[in-house]
């Protein structure tokens, strides 16, 4: 038997790896809360990030508050400190 002339039905192909499919930045779930206590970090006990150690020193200058930066802080106290520092000048 020939199968010309006869449409071939092939199974879908997913070309997205799993990783992809799973990546909530490529699917964001708008029920979970993206915003996270620094209590909750996983990493928040690691010290800060150069980035969050540049930011907290501007902002202690800015708000007059130099003991509000502290090279020894981690990453959850000195995320902590950069948001009261802004609220404080009303960021």
């Amino acid at each position: 038997m020939s199968s010309h002339g006869k449409a071939t039905s092939r199974p879908a192909v997913n070309h997205k790896s799993s990783a992809e499919a799973d990546n909530p930045k490529v699917h964001p779930d708008p029920s979970d809360n993206q915003i996270k206590n620094p209590d909750e970090w996983v990493s928040g006990d690691e010290p800060m990030t150069g980035a969050q150690a540049s930011y907290l020193k501007t902002l202690s200058e800015q708000a007059h508050d130099p003991k509000a930066f502290d090279p020894g802080l981690d990453k959850a106290e000195a995320s902590k400190r950069i948001d009261q520092l802004k609220q404080k000048q009303g960021r």
